[in-house]
């Protein structure tokens, strides 16, 4: 069985992740539309947050996104490899893999610059290839992770202007990323909104003045207008996923979940009370009565953390997993009602629908909803809907 097709099969996978690629169409076009001016970056990194790269990326496109934008550079080059020619930025390159930097330029690929050694690169690959490299400068306003840190900034621009006046560089973007956007009033998004903009005055100096600025993400977008800038980069949003709790859930926020994560029964069968399921015994029946067989587990990207806590819909009822989940399997207590073997259970989906949600797995789980789509495995079918 291959991880993506589309719908359309007799047979439904023992499990299978349906993916609604006209949500992500219309989640693109409402943060398009909270965008304002600004043009949308959508972020497709992580096969689409465990959604299908290629699916995520057209369907983004079909909703008004402006560009794509990627961690890898493997990433990049698939989606130019399937014929996708919008904009696409790439911001984790290893700075010594020279082989990743001349394949971006060649292929057209932004790439983000963040330190004298990956400028050095994008030169390095601009010479090799004839052509400039498009970057996009990265400042670290305070998240504490990639970008050059503000002492360094005034020497790198430097530097960059220099490569620009020899045409080794097209500098299209400076950018920045928030550390307390699911958080709208944390006072260090002012903190960083205002060294972003020092930051654009710095470079404007030295005569770099890119086309693009951008630093806002799905919650910024929703919720901060003042971050916008030209251009907003919305991640989990696209796939109708709140950023937090203290964003919006979903319907508040207008975006419709696109994933629906469903699994077969593969066994049924009568226990007496005082049975022990799954490893280690955590969970004992109470009584007499039937357990479900789940054909998925930990290598399907279902939570261990969420042991016993797990919800989903069988039978047309909330319920929850019962005892330990395993690598390949879960067991559900059903209790005294007809669940047969093939029926579906659903662990999660749109709310509308009365299936548990992806942020109820987060909170089962211990963690956030971005881990629990992004962990869903190669194992699980996606298959698509909605084109």
């Amino acid at each position: 069985m291959t991880r993506s097709q589309v719908s359309g099969g007799s047979v439904q996978p023992r499990a299978e992740a349906l993916i609604d690629a006209a949500a992500i169409a219309a989640n693109t076009a409402a943060l398009k539309d909270a965008a304002g001016v600004a043009g949308v970056m959508a972020v497709v990194k992580a096969d689409g947050y465990g959604h299908g790269l290629l699916t995520s990326a057209r369907a983004a496109l079909a909703g008004g996104a402006a560009s794509l934008g990627v961690a890898l550079p493997e990433e990049a080059l698939a989606l130019r490899a399937a014929g996708i020619d919008a904009s696409v930025l790439a911001w984790l390159v290893q700075v010594d893999d020279h082989d990743a930097w001349r394949s971006l330029v060649q292929a057209d690929v932004e790439v983000s610059v963040s330190s004298q050694r990956s400028l050095a690169a994008a030169v390095s690959a601009a010479s090799d290839t004839g052509r400039p490299a498009r970057i996009h400068l990265k400042v670290d306003t305070g998240l504490g992770r990639g970008g050059a840190a503000l002492k360094q900034w005034p020497d790198l621009v430097a530097a960059t202007a220099r490569s620009q006046a020899e045409q080794a560089v097209e500098v299209v973007g400076a950018w920045t990323h928030l550390a307390f956007a699911d958080h709208p009033e944390h006072p260090v998004i002012d903190a960083q909104l205002a060294a972003f903009t020092d930051a654009l005055t710095i470079a404007e100096g030295a005569g770099v003045s890119p086309l693009v600025r951008h630093m806002a993400n799905s919650a910024a977008t929703i919720l901060r207008p003042d971050t916008h800038f030209d251009l907003v980069r919305p991640g989990i949003g696209l796939y109708g996923i709140s950023p937090g709790s203290f964003v919006g859930t979903p319907e508040t926020l207008g975006l419709q979940p696109a994933m629906t994560l469903r699994a077969r029964v593969s066994q049924v069968k009568r226990v007496p009370a005082g049975h022990g399921v799954s490893y280690g015994h955590e969970y004992t029946t109470q009584r007499d009565t039937t357990l479900a067989l789940l054909p998925v587990g930990y290598a399907d990207g279902i939570p261990l953390s969420a042991s016993s806590r797990g919800p989903l819909q069988l039978g047309g009822r909330r319920r929850t997993v019962a005892g330990r989940v395993c690598m390949d399997q879960v067991v559900v207590d059903v209790g005294d009602d007809v669940v047969s073997e093939g029926d579906t259970a659903v662990l999660f989906g749109p709310a509308a629908t009365g299936a548990p949600t992806v942020a109820e797995w987060a909170e089962a789980a211990n963690t956030i909803s971005y881990e629990i789509v992004t962990r869903i495995g190669p194992r699980v079918v996606r298959t698509v809907t909605g084109n």
